[in-house]
């Protein structure tokens, strides 16, 4: 699937696909445009960052961006290096190319072969999902086949960022119809596929209903118009249904866009708080939500950022039943910031909290209900418990 850029910093556990798309765990959530964004890895885009205003922190950056360029070095490298220093775990540099990719994803729409990938323990880089009609679909790559090589470069020990970069291609290779080929391994067997990247899109919201009659509305990410078809969803689920929230493997997405699910939800008021370099802002949903209807919010640990936002405002407000396992803890605020040669730098500005005032950068959300294992069957039970059909 389409991924993170080569030059993003990232941490080993950034291994989340973003709605299918980023496959390293690269989500985005912004709060607004112009303004700050929350990033899972990728960075949060504003519509436009043009008018972003620069802190001190992306003045810095933004300096030695420009005395490389000056001195006819890389300002691209230099900027990293800079993020770097700054101790910023969060910040990364994007070229202009992979800037603009990331916002094409999050119009959910993405070029790549529709292949997602997770890092072993023991470093092997195995195929973590495969979108149903996409260019690895086609060539018969299962989920859990072992990816051994991309473009004959060895990919055991190399961050899931960077395997799925190679996937995705440099700025010149990443269009349409260009060919990536694959090593893979599946039991005794190996072998080369090479694909065609192509132009695929995302399905950010599924609806279904279960067998005990409750309706799971899962949202793989955030991304644009993900929130009102959440809205939608539950308009349209039957009356006398309980309804799960399904945000396990949710890395982020628009913060906005998780604001509008909020809505469907709750009755208006507090969703989160956030700062910018010390200015506190608030989020809020809008009124109208029927709150009469049972709700659990199924999570675990690759539910991130814009997620976990919208799951500690549900469970603050007493709204939803959290279950599943502790949420990553991703509740930074990043801004992005126009380099000189084009590039964006993506730096940290802040945290948000829930509204009792958690906070959940690298803390998570503790769930009501802790189960690892057959955690839709727990949903439906707690449901039952709250006098849902089950």
């Amino acid at each position: 699937m389409c991924c993170p850029p080569r030059r993003v910093r990232r941490g080993a556990a950034l291994t989340i696909v973003f709605a299918g798309v980023l496959a390293a765990g690269a989500a985005t959530g912004s709060f607004g445009a112009p303004g700050p964004v929350d990033s899972a890895g990728a960075g949060d885009r504003p519509v436009s960052i043009e008018h972003s205003a620069p802190t001190g922190h992306h003045e810095d950056v933004a300096e030695a961006a420009a005395e490389a360029l000056a001195e006819g070095k890389s300002a691209t490298e230099a900027a990293e290096r800079a993020v770097s220093r700054s101790g910023d775990r969060w910040g990364a540099v994007y070229s202009e190319g992979e800037y603009e990719a990331f916002e094409e994803a999050l119009d959910g729409e993405y070029t790549g072969v529709g292949l997602g990938a997770r890092r072993e323990r023991d470093g092997r880089i195995e195929v973590s999902r495969v979108r149903a009609g996409s260019p690895a679909a086609r060539a018969g790559i299962r989920e859990g086949d072992r990816l051994r090589t991309v473009d004959g470069r060895d990919v055991d020990g190399r961050p899931v960022t960077e395997v799925v970069s190679l996937l995705r291609g440099d700025d010149h290779d990443a269009a349409a119809g260009t060919a990536v080929t694959v090593g893979l391994e599946r039991d005794a067997r190996a072998w080369s596929e090479t694909l065609r990247r192509a132009r695929l899109s995302t399905d950010p919201v599924t609806v279904r209903e279960t067998a005990a009659g409750v309706t799971v509305v899962r949202v793989a990410a955030f991304t644009k118009g993900s929130g009102e078809l959440v809205r939608a969803a539950v308009d349209r689920a039957r009356a006398d249904t309980g309804i799960v929230l399904d945000l396990r493997g949710n890395s982020g997405g628009l913060v906005a866009e998780a604001v509008t699910a909020a809505s469907a939800f709750l009755d208006g008021g507090l969703v989160a708080t956030y700062d910018v370099d010390g200015d506190q802002r608030a989020l809020h949903a809008e009124p109208g939500a029927d709150i009469s209807r049972p709700l659990v919010a199924l999570v675990d640990g690759g539910t991130m950022s814009a997620a976990e936002l919208l799951t500690g405002a549900l469970q603050d407000r007493g709204r939803a039943v959290v279950v599943g396992s502790r949420t990553f803890g991703k509740g930074s605020v990043q801004m992005p910031g126009r380099l000189p040669d084009g590039s964006v730098a993506e730096l940290t500005v802040g945290h948000y909290r829930t509204p009792s005032g958690r906070e959940v950068d690298g803390r998570g959300i503790t769930p009501d209900l802790e189960t690892d294992e057959d955690a839709l069957r727990r949903a439906e039970t707690v449901l039952s418990g709250l006098g849902a059909p089950s």
